[in-house]
């Protein structure tokens, strides 16, 4: 814990700085009431502590993620390789987190190999632009052969996560699974999926059980992120040690301020869904929480923990408490936004 204080010290600022902001813009309380939003807030803050600062900033301060956009035009770093972000920005060492588990992500967005005897199942696919560098060759680093991939499962549709499913079905024949309404967004906007469409494959429902070789990876219907946003539950080693993990896969709050009503609803179906793998995650006694974004599990510094490790415990293993703890965080952020949103517009 000493080694995390050190390292969010400016987080911790900046989350206090942001934090003060937000509730001096909140309608000031009646006497002898607390403000609601404020409440729901301090109940994301005092589950997060210092182990989820990054899912608290991301949920409950910073700035929405925007809703679909259903323009069909191609991202500007496909029409324009020149315009891919500088690999400085994404780039990150590949590295073995667990006996059979494989980090093969970048610094922001994840991608994670599950290796078993009969192959590999691979856990989202990151960008077009970087999927070559990481995967292909984070794997080939680790002495993984990509040609095992059996399974590409993709969280969602989005292009961070989507980006190298084409290439991985086409070049070495992988199954690629996905929940049925993100397979048709897929196929709605062809052209903002170029170079990262695979051929419709396995429809993912909820409560689906993926088993190659020795290992099954259990699937869970989390919609709010996407309409078709899965999340997993599944078996890793650690030292020859079982050790259950929960993957969550749809991560930041959709929302819009000028749709209220929609976002509302949405913002619901994300709350429902944090608590029905939260349950999951309760059922199985998962102890360690991955996600397809470093900035929610703290992937691209717990990577690096890992290397002085020796005996000592492994960085990612958390405890079940603090598991459903972190679905205690998003579970507030978006009900402290959701009463926000439910509140009459502010008098000018």
């Amino acid at each position: 814990m000493a080694l995390r204080l050190v390292a969010f010290v400016g987080i911790v600022v900046g989350l206090v700085t942001a934090a003060g902001h937000v509730l001096a813009q909140q309608p000031a309380p009646k006497p002898g009431t607390q403000n609601p939003v404020e409440a729901a807030q301090q109940a994301a803050k005092d589950a997060a502590e210092f182990e989820f600062l990054g899912a608290l900033a991301r949920t409950c301060l910073l700035p929405p993620s925007r809703s679909e956009d259903f323009r069909d035009i191609p991202a500007p770093y496909v029409s324009d390789p020149g315009k891919a972000p500088p690999r400085a920005s994404w780039y990150a060492d590949p590295a073995k987190v667990f006996d059979n588990l494989y980090f093969v992500g970048g610094k922001i967005h994840s991608a994670w190999a599950l290796k078993t005897r009969d192959g590999i199942i691979l856990l989202d696919t990151i960008y077009p632009y970087n999927s070559e560098e990481l995967i292909v060759g984070g794997m080939r680093k680790l002495g993984l052969d990509p040609k095992d991939i059996k399974y590409a499962v993709i969280s969602h549709a989005h292009q961070d996560h989507i980006g190298g499913a084409e290439m991985l079905q086409k070049r070495y024949g992988a199954r690629v699974v996905m929940s049925g309404p993100d397979w048709d967004l897929v196929e709605k906007v062809p052209n903002r999926f170029k170079s990262m469409a695979p051929k419709r494959d396995i429809v993912a429902t909820d409560g689906m059980k993926l088993t190659l070789g020795e290992s099954t990876v259990n699937i869970w219907f989390t919609p709010g992120h996407t309409d078709g946003t899965i999340s997993f539950t599944f078996q890793v080693l650690d030292r020859g040690r079982p050790v259950n993990v929960v993957y969550s896969g749809g991560t930041a709050l959709v929302y819009e301020y000028h749709l209220p009503e929609w976002s509302i609803k949405n913002l619901q179906t994300y709350i429902d869904s944090q608590r029905h793998i939260a349950a999951k995650a309760k059922e199985t006694g998962a102890t360690v929480l991955i996600s397809n974004h470093s900035e929610f599990d703290n992937a691209y510094n717990k990577n690096r923990m890992l290397a002085g490790r020796g005996n000592g415990p492994h960085p990612y293993e958390i405890g079940a408490d603090w598991v459903q703890r972190y679905f205690k965080v998003t579970e507030n952020c978006a009900r402290a936004t959701q009463l926000k949103l439910e509140q009459p517009p502010a008098r000018q």
